[in-house]
């Protein structure tokens, strides 16, 4: 849904519009004006059938990176909102990371951040939010190789073990794809939503310190494979 109407919201809104299927997004960085949007066919990652290729298991094996959560939200945010490859734009405005950053002070947005060990410096991340059960993704960004892809399995290792029932992606690109990401109709996303707001997740089943291995994770994901 793009209807063109400005919209007003509030970080209370954002979380009844996650609870109702629909997410905002903006033009660019320099457009203020946020749109809401709810997909025809919804992007979701299968808890229960995440598929890790094997140089990638390999590289989370390694422990490569040092892998952390809910520490850098504005270093996180800022480089989702860097310009891609395939363009120099970005969707992510002020009023994007006014609200998220809001409500990662509230503990419903996450980060899952991933550092070069020598020198230590941020290299990748995602961010999103999270109600009950379900935990919606909504930008990732790498700057090194691998390093978003290592924080997207250490993320789906947490959620798996910390009991989430769904894993939104609002959209499937050929980067999901890799990993099992699937397109389900809007009212099959529906039902799977209602469900997972539902239920009851824990975030921090694991420390965000740093400690949490790539074995650890892999082996929180072994079962999940398809």
């Amino acid at each position: 849904m793009h209807d063109g109407a400005r919209i007003d919201i509030t970080p209370e809104i954002l979380l009844k519009a996650y609870a109702a299927g629909i997410f905002p997004m903006a033009e660019d960085a320099d457009d203020p004006t946020l749109y809401w949007v709810e997909p025809r066919a919804r992007g979701i990652l299968p808890l229960d059938g995440f598929r890790i290729p094997r140089r990638l298991a390999r590289t989370v094996r390694s422990d490569l990176f040092e892998v952390r959560t809910d520490t850098d939200f504005d270093g996180v945010i800022e480089g989702c909102a860097g310009p891609r490859r395939d363009s120099e734009r970005t969707w992510i405005n002020g009023r994007i990371r006014d609200l998220y950053g809001a409500l990662f002070d509230r503990g419903y947005v996450h980060t899952v951040e991933v550092y070069a060990r020598e020198p230590r410096r941020l290299v990748g991340g995602l961010y999103g939010v999270s109600l009950g059960a379900a935990f919606f993704g909504e930008s990732m960004f790498h700057l090194e190789r691998d390093a978003s892809k290592v924080a997207l399995v250490h993320l789906m290792a947490r959620l798996r073990t910390g009991g989430y029932r769904l894993a939104d992606t609002q959209f499937v690109t050929d980067h999901l794809a890799q990993f099992g990401a699937e397109e389900i109709p809007r009212h099959a996303y529906k039902r799977r939503l209602a469900a997972a707001l539902e239920g009851e997740a824990e975030w921090e089943i694991w420390p965000g310190d740093g400690s949490v291995t790539g074995e650890q994770a892999l082996l929180a994901l072994a079962g999940a494979e398809g």
